[in-house]
C-alpha cells in the first residue's frame, strides 16, 4: 500500500521519511491520478482541519476515494464538537488526575506528537488522547479548579512545534510511519429503550407529527420503549439503548453530536454519524459515486484553479451545490454565465470546493428507501409547482413549497433504478438512506444520497403502511442483538 503525507506546502515540510511520499494538499485534491489510485494511507498533516478547509476536503475525499485516512473526517469534527469534548473529559477523568497530581501551577499543556510526549511520564495520557483523536499534531490545555480539567483540545501544525521539540517530534515521526497498524478507538444492551430525536425548530423535519407517533405506537406493540427527546437532553441519552435520528441532520447541528456519543457508548443508532458526514457533503457524494461507476449528471468539483473550464463540461444551465446542502437549501441554478460567476464567487468563500452539475430536467424524481441494503419503500417525488426542484423554500403558499408524491410498491421500480439505489447505498454503508434518481432518456442517474431520508405518515408508508414503522424497529433491535 502506498503512504502519503499530505501538507500544505511539502518545500516546507522538515522530515526526512522513507518509503512515504509528501505531497501538497491541493495536488492531493486535484490532481486526477489519485482519484483512480485503488490503495493508499493518506497521513493528513494539513496546517488547519476546519469545516471545508483543504485539509478537511483531503480526509474526507481520501474516504470517497477508499483511502485510509489518518484523521479522518470523523476525527476531524469531534475535535471540534464541544460536547464530545466535555465527554471526553469525564470519561478520562481518573487518568487525567493521576498524570497531573504533581504539578503545582494552575495550568498545563499537553503537546502529543504522533501519540507520544517528550515526556516519558505523560506517555499513557497522550496515548489515551490520540486513540481517541486520532490527531497527528495535537494540543490538549488543562486547568486546575479543584481538579483538573480539560480548557481546550486543538490540532497543530508543524510550524507550531517547538525548536527543543522537534528532535523528539523527528524520532516519534519515524517510529509512527514504520508501523503497520495505526490504533483506532466500541455494546452494552439491556432493555430495549428507544430515544427519537427530534428538534421542535427544523425548518424541514424528516417526519411529521403523525409519523412520529405511528413510531411510538408500533414501538409499543413491539414491546420496545419509546421515547422523543430534543437537542437539549444529550446528558439523558446514556440513560436509552437506541437511538432513531428524526431531526435534520447537519455535521455542525446536534444530530451529530447525539449520534457520534451514541455510537462512542455503544447505544443502537440509526444513521451513523459516519452517514451524516459523508452524505452531507456533496464533494464526498461526487467522487463516491464516480468512484463506484455509478451513472450521475455530468458532475465536476469546483474550484479556484479550474472554475473557467467549468461550463465546458457541464454546459448552460448548470446546477451549483454548495458541499453541504440538503432539502434544496445551499441549490443554485445558473442560467447563463454572469449567474454562473456570481454564484460560483459567493459559494467558494464559503467553501474551497463546490459542485458543478448539468441540468438535467425532469417531471419527478425517484425516491428510493433502503434500510440495511433493502428497499425499504418506493416513492415517484413531483417538483414543485412552476419550479425546477422538488423543493421551492420562496414560494409564496406553503401549499406550494413542495410537489405532490406518488407511493408505489418496490416491485413496480424499474430494475434499473433499483439497482442502481441498492448500489448507491453500499457506498454509504448499513444504514437507511433515500437515494434520489432521475431518469431521462431512459438512463437512470443517481442525484443524491440522502441520510436520515424522510418517513413522513401519508406519503413513504402510503403503499406498505405499518411495515415501514416496524422495519425500522426491527433493524433498531437488531443493532442491539449485535
Amino acid at each position: 500500500m502506498q503512504k502519503y503525507i499530505v501538507v500544505n506546502q511539502p518545500e516546507k515540510w522538515n522530515f526526512s521519511i522513507e518509503n512515504i511520499t509528501v505531497i501538497s494538499s491541493q495536488e492531493y485534491l486535484t490532481n486526477p491520478k489519485f482519484s483512480v489510485l485503488k490503495k493508499a494511507r493518506i497521513f493528513n498533516l494539513c496546517k488547519d482541519y476546519s469545516y471545508q478547509s483543504k485539509g478537511y476536503y483531503v480526509s474526507l475525499l481520501a474516504e470517497a476515494r477508499g483511502h485510509l485516512a489518518i484523521p479522518t473526517v470523523t476525527n476531524i469534527v469531534d475535535l471540534k464538537t464541544l460536547k464530545i469534548v466535555r465527554i471526553v473529559s469525564d470519561e478520562f477523568d481518573d487518568i487525567i488526575q493521576q498524570s497531573l497530581k504533581n504539578i503545582k501551577s494552575q495550568e498545563f499543556i499537553l503537546s502529543i506528537y504522533f501519540g507520544q510526549n517528550v515526556a516519558q511520564k505523560y506517555k499513557e495520557l497522550s496515548a489515551l488522547f490520540y486513540r481517541h483523536f486520532q490527531m497527528p499534531f495535537l494540543r490538549v490545555k488543562f486547568n486546575f479548579n479543584t481538579k483538573w480539567n480539560i480548557q481546550s483540545i486543538k490540532a497543530i501544525s508543524e510550524n507550531e512545534i517547538p525548536d527543543e521539540h522537534l528532535e523528539s517530534v523527528h524520532l516519534f515521526a519515524n517510529e509512527y510511519f514504520s508501523k503497520k497498524r495505526y490504533d483506532t478507538p466500541k455494546l452494552t444492551t439491556s432493555d430495549f429503550d428507544l430515544a427519537i430525536l427530534v428538534n421542535p425548530k427544523d425548518p424541514a423535519p424528516p417526519s411529521n407529527s403523525k409519523a412520529l407517533k405511528k413510531f411510538i405506537e408500533i414501538a409499543e406493540k413491539m414491546n420496545i420503549y419509546a421515547e422523543i427527546i430534543e437537542p437539549k437532553d444529550l446528558s439523558r441519552l446514556s440513560s436509552f439503548d437506541a437511538l432513531f435520528i428524526r431531526q435534520s441532520t447537519e455535521v455542525n447541528n446536534e444530530a451529530y453530536a447525539f449520534a457520534r456519543k451514541a455510537q462512542q457508548e455503544g447505544i443502537a443508532l440509526v444513521d451513523y454519524p459516519d452517514a451524516i458526514l459523508k452524505c452531507c457533503n456533496k464533494v464526498y457524494m461526487a467522487e463516491a459515486l464516480q468512484n463506484a461507476n455509478i451513472e450521475t449528471p455530468k458532475t465536476i468539483i469546483v474550484h479556484k484553479d479550474n472554475r473557467n473550464k467549468v461550463l465546458e463540461f457541464t454546459g448552460l444551465p448548470c446546477v451549483l451545490k454548495a458541499p453541504d446542502s440538503t432539502f434544496s437549501f445551499g441549490v443554485k441554478k445558473a442560467k447563463n454565465i454572469e449567474e454562473f460567476n456570481t454564484l460560483v464567487n459567493n459559494m467558494l468563500k464559503e467553501s474551497d470546493l463546490i459542485i458543478a452539475q448539468e441540468f438535467c430536467p425532469s417531471d419527478y424524481d425517484w425516491r428510493i428507501g433502503i434500510l440495511d441494503g433493502k428497499p425499504l419503500f418506493a416513492c415517484k417525488y413531483y417538483m414543485a409547482k412552476g419550479h425546477w426542484q422538488i423543493y421551492n423554500w420562496n414560494a409564496k403558499k406553503k401549499n406550494d413549497q413542495d410537489g405532490n408524491a406518488d407511493c408505489l410498491p418496490i416491485e413496480k421500480v424499474p430494475k434499473k433504478v433499483l439497482s442502481m439505489a441498492i448500489k448507491s447505498a453500499k457506498i454509504m454503508g448499513k444504514g437507511l438512506y433515500g437515494i434520489d434518481i432521475k431518469v431521462v432518456n431512459n438512463q437512470p442517474m443517481v442525484i443524491e444520497i440522502n441520510d436520515n431520508p424522510n418517513i413522513d405518515f401519508g406519503v413513504e408508508d402510503l403503499y406498505y403502511g405499518d411495515l415501514i414503522y416496524t422495519e425500522i424497529l426491527t433493524a433498531l433491535k437488531t443493532r442491539l442483538a449485535q
